[in-house]
């Protein structure tokens, strides 16, 4: 029976957040046909991004209802407006009731959040909005990626790759795993090394992310109270 790993699109993700793990688990399908990857909107319109490049949906919430997996991008306000998406929430509540893979990357967690389903769970999300996490029931963590149960949650962007290599080698093994991750030639090697985050100045972030949670649910004000107070 094929197992279908559906990619949530809604406005103005942050592309990476979708085609890192999406590339990824595209690779799962190609070795192992038993997997089928789509990606799921309201409907086949394109869809801007938070980038010049526009995406469009593989299928509609309607003609994935019951999905082995569902992974959720993330982005910047466009993704807080989403919050109060009922459309987007009420498919993400619905396909989660079965699905043994419940996913996200980025501040897609929040989503998972305002749609029920990290309440009582380890979450992470990016480290600019991780503290909002506790606002819909979650412990906010700083790992790249944490597992709670069937809810697997992923740190900012390029996390969302690590979190899916992960899931390759949780559904189809370690080779397999090894194998993807030598397909896509996945060797992180940044130029600058990796994040010091002992001496990182994460303060200077804050006014932005309050100004964008103000901006992006301005019309929605008790999920603005919520998330503010």
């Amino acid at each position: 029976m094929t197992k279908t790993l559906a990619f949530v699109l809604y406005p103005g993700i942050t592309p990476l957040d979708l085609v890192g793990p999406l590339q990824v688990l595209s690779a799962l399908a190609q070795i192992d046909p038993s997997f089928e990857v789509v990606v799921v909107g309201q409907d086949l319109a394109p869809l801007h991004t938070d980038t010049p490049l526009t995406l469009t949906p593989s299928h509609t919430f309607d003609q994935v209802t019951e999905p082995f997996a569902l992974i959720v991008p993330g982005g910047t306000e466009p993704t807080l407006a989403a919050l109060a998406n009922e459309p987007l929430l009420d498919w993400i509540r619905q396909a989660a009731r079965t699905a043994e893979v419940v996913g996200s990357v980025c501040t897609g967690s929040l989503i998972l959040g305002a749609a029920g389903l990290l309440d009582g769970r380890q979450a992470t999300t990016h480290w600019g909005f991780r503290d909002l996490l506790a606002k819909f029931g979650a412990t906010p963590v700083a790992e790249r990626w944490v597992e709670a149960g069937p809810v697997i949650t992923a740190a900012g962007v390029s996390a969302g790759i690590d979190m899916a290599l992960h899931l390759v080698e949780r559904l189809a093994g370690e080779q397999t795993a090894r194998t993807v991750q030598l397909l896509i030639e996945y060797d992180p090697q940044p130029p600058l090394g990796g994040i010091d985050w002992h001496s990182a100045d994460l303060d200077f972030f804050r006014p932005h992310a309050q100004a964008m949670v103000e901006s992006a649910l301005a019309e929605h004000p008790a999920l603005l109270t919520r998330l503010t107070s």
